[in-house]
């Protein structure tokens, strides 16, 4: 629900994690009023067409939250691999007026003929690749009801409106990007691209993959957005595309439950916002299903590892660490809010994380699930789950948008796997995303708080997330994809802005490291990756070096004067601004 800012969550929860270690003053802090914005705007996303939508947008009088539609809709067209409406996404919005949070969560939910052992076959887990390439995978959308929800609330411009640059681009063609051509051999090698009719014939056209250049024209996908834009979405969740959507979720091979029914009754819904202190500053994120809260829960603990830490080198152990022990218990805990207890408020209480952090392990070492209700509340004790068997796989987009009032979106949509389902109607790629749930019951006969049953929204790794400075004006606006990976991702630029004193675009390049199960995946092929990876492997921590990683992170920080944009090169995004009075 909309929330006051500050009185997000209670005041205890808002202490400094650390009080002996106070951020010093920084320079790039905001101490503009409200009532004074005078930074311009700025927009960062995954692909050129989509940041000029939304500055389209933003030049016609249009708020953060219409810009994001727009370029959402356009990344649907020319990055179907990532997102799109058939797919699910969370919005942040911020409003600088009033300086409220809200969370809008357009996740997908589970049919209501879904099962927890849907993806059993003969007593035996199918394999990813079945299971990606699967109508029982398909969950119902929910994009296009968070288009509308945050529209409702925020949008300033009509609704009719916020489609045409995805409509005019779709009848006129684009040109495919070298990342969505390279994308398609690759899939077409394990999965069913290829195979299927519909997708076959707009991605392999003649039986050969897209090639780089090539002008794509999507009739199809300009007559959905068309419909949408006169009739609401009603013209998405009924009738004939409601209709379409379940019947291709219900052709083999492994056909879903997925029915019309089910699609007219989602709605997307209106969560808390959960903020906790970092040193001076305050991060502000999305909560269950999100990932959100592993962005305090991360910055909490590496606030007390690198409390002593005098070298890079010590605060890289530091961050590795909270991670472990941040993701230990994201992976153990978080689900759907609606049917699972998520002890969130409990997990970042200060008091909880200097515990956390207090609970040594050797670096080869997997450190296991706390329990911050037990140490909190003596006597109490949070849900005993199973092993969580989830596995997520990146395909996804984030987009970070600032408008000429200061308002700002962060915004992070899924289709899940790379092209989805593989399963394509009406010019749109369906997800895949029951696939985010734990596929596999938890090997010790104990539920997990991630399993699959009807209604329910799989926990998501997309964290959102904005920062304000002691003065409560915002700092910062971050996200990513990257599957599991991407509480590390963005608590990377988290890190790398508060404490690292990086740009934004210095965070967003500074190698990845992600340290979630048994090894530490290290960013090689970016310096000084190779340098870090040789001194972790002198620590003794189980590294794995990467020559990539999946990371697609657009940041925006505030500065005193201009707004400091980044896009992620391991993509192909952009930053634009427009100067202050644009309008």
């Amino acid at each position: 629900m909309k929330r006051l800012f500050g009185l997000l969550i209670s005041l205890s929860m808002l202490a400094c994690s650390s009080t002996d270690n106070a951020m010093p003053e920084q320079t790039g802090h905001s101490t503009t009023e409200p009532s004074t914005w005078d930074k311009g705007a700025m927009v960062a996303a995954a692909n050129p067409h989509a940041v000029n939508a939304a500055i389209a947008i933003l030049q016609e009088g249009g708020h953060a939250v219409d810009a994001a539609i727009a370029a959402h809709a356009v990344l649907g067209l020319v990055e179907p691999q990532s997102s799109g409406i058939g797919g699910g996404a969370f919005m942040l919005v911020y409003e600088q007026a009033g300086r409220e949070l809200t969370f809008h969560d357009g996740r997908e939910t589970a049919p209501a003929g879904a099962r927890v052992d849907m993806f059993m076959r003969d007593g035996q887990v199918m394999d990813f690749y079945e299971s990606w390439q699967s109508g029982v995978a398909v969950g119902v959308p929910g994009t296009i009801a968070l288009y509308k929800a945050a529209h409702k609330q925020h949008g300033k411009l009509p609704w009719s409106t916020l489609f045409a640059p995805a409509i005019t681009l779709a009848e006129a063609g684009f040109e495919v990007s070298p990342r969505m051509a390279g994308f398609l051999p690759r899939v077409a090698k394990v999965g069913r691209l290829d195979e299927n009719p519909v997708t076959a014939a707009y991605f392999f056209p003649n039986g050969q993959p897209l090639k780089p250049g090539h002008l794509l024209k999507n009739p199809e996908y300009a007559h959905t957005l068309r419909r949408i834009a006169t009739e609401g979405p009603d013209a998405f969740y009924q009738g004939e595309i409601a209709e379409a959507i379940a019947e291709a979720a219900q052709q083999a091979p492994n056909p879903g439950s997925l029915t019309a029914t089910d699609i007219g009754n989602y709605r997307a819904l209106k969560r808390d916002v959960v903020c906790g202190q970092f040193r001076r500053d305050k991060i502000c994120t999305t909560t269950p299903p999100s990932s959100g809260g592993a962005q305090i829960m991360i910055a909490g603990i590496y606030d007390h590892l690198s409390a002593k830490a005098t070298t890079q080198d010590q605060k890289i152990a530091a961050f590795i660490d909270a991670q472990r022990l941040a993701y230990a218990d994201r992976d153990y805990y978080f689900g759907d809010p609606d049917a699972v207890d998520v002890p969130l408020e409990d997990l970042i209480n200060p008091a909880y994380l200097k515990h956390r952090a207090s609970m040594r392990f050797a670096p080869n070492a997997t450190p296991e699930h706390g329990d911050p209700r037990a140490f909190l509340h003596p006597g109490q004790q949070a849900g005993i789950w199973g092993a969580d068997t989830t596995e997520e796989v990146p395909g996804t987009t984030h987009l970070s948008i600032v408008d000429g009032a200061g308002n700002a979106v962060a915004l992070t949509a899924s289709v899940e796997a790379p092209f989805g389902s593989s399963r394509m109607v009406g010019g749109f790629l369906l997800n895949n995303q029951m696939t985010d749930f734990a596929r596999k019951p938890s090997p010790d006969g104990k539920p997990v708080a991630n399993a699959i049953a009807p209604g329910r929204r799989p926990r998501s790794s997309m964290s959102p997330t904005m920062v304000f400075d002691q003065q409560g004006n915002i700092l910062m606006v971050t996200g990513s994809p990257g599957g599991n990976s991407i509480p590390a991702y963005v608590a990377k630029t988290i890190i790398g802005v508060l404490d690292w004193d990086l740009s934004a675009q210095q965070a967003v390049d500074f190698p990845n490291l992600v340290a979630r199960g048994e090894r530490v995946r290290v960013e090689v092929s970016v310096e000084p990756g190779k340098a870090i990876a040789a001194q972790l492997k002198k620590s003794g921590y189980p590294v794995q070096e990467r020559k990539g990683e999946n990371s697609g992170l657009h940041v925006i920080v505030v500065g005193p004067d201009t707004l400091d944009g980044a896009a992620d090169s391991r993509r192909e995004g952009i930053v634009r601004s427009l100067e202050p009075g644009f309008r």
